[in-house]
């Protein structure tokens, strides 16, 4: 908070107080960084596995906008190996019905 009156007060931060604020900087960014890094690459090696490809195709998403943007469309574009959902099906009325009417 005493950054932030100082900053908006007339007098300029000293030059000692810049850098102290460019390492805090410096600290935190790299942090927050792996923070959206983690965010993406997370729901990324689940859709992976789940569509049949390596789940260590995600790893594109460490390239922030270039590597997402190709898993997307690898992903889009793809034939996914997965097979479809089984049919629900139900056995046969048993026994078989006789054919109606009856025939001698």
């Amino acid at each position: 908070m005493h950054l932030l009156a100082m900053l908006l007060q007339d007098n300029q931060p000293s030059p000692e107080m810049l850098q102290h604020m460019l390492v805090a900087m410096a600290a935190i960014i790299p942090i927050i960084m792996l923070i959206a890094i983690a965010i993406f690459m997370v729901p990324c090696w689940f859709i992976c596995k789940k569509a049949g490809f390596s789940p260590w195709l995600s790893l594109l998403c460490i390239i922030p906008s270039l590597g997402t943007l190709v898993l997307l469309y690898v992903l889009a574009f793809a034939d996914w190996k997965t097979g479809p959902a089984p049919l629900a099906t139900y056995p046969p009325p048993y026994p078989p019905q006789p054919p109606y009417p009856p025939q001698a």
